[in-house]
């Protein structure tokens, strides 16, 4: 058991250095022995090299962000799974119950998204 502050938070400071260490390295070999194609369309602000078409002060489509949206709203309401399953021995069928109650809830609004037509991006819906 750590006896002092230093003690405490040394593991810490060793794995952020180890990480900055492994990024950089990463970053270093990438760039000395990774291919170097040079072309004037891989030089253009996009890089597919492929010529863009169109301005790119273009509008989004609402559909974008809304899926968006709907994506982080997801995620985070995934991530609520975890710490269940860290405790759900514990709380056993109260944990079941909650949690049923929980996915219930997320799939109600994932059909209710899907009726609503927010997941479709044929482009014959916003031709009408």
């Amino acid at each position: 058991m750590p006896e002092n502050y230093p003690q405490t938070y040394f593991p810490v400071l060793v794995q952020v250095v180890i990480a900055m260490a492994l990024a950089a390295g990463l970053i270093g070999a990438s760039s000395l022995l990774g291919k170097r194609a040079k072309s004037p369309l891989k030089d253009t602000p996009y890089e597919s090299g492929m010529a863009p078409v169109g301005s790119a002060r273009e509008r989004f489509s609402v559909k974008f962000y809304l899926v968006g949206m709907i994506f982080i709203l997801f995620d985070i309401e995934a991530v609520f799974l975890y710490p269940w399953a860290v405790v759900y021995r514990e709380l056993k069928m109260f944990a079941f119950a909650e949690m049923f109650i929980f996915v219930v809830l997320v799939l109600v609004g994932f059909f209710y998204v899907w009726k609503k037509g927010a997941l479709d991006w044929s482009a014959e819906k916003d031709q009408k």
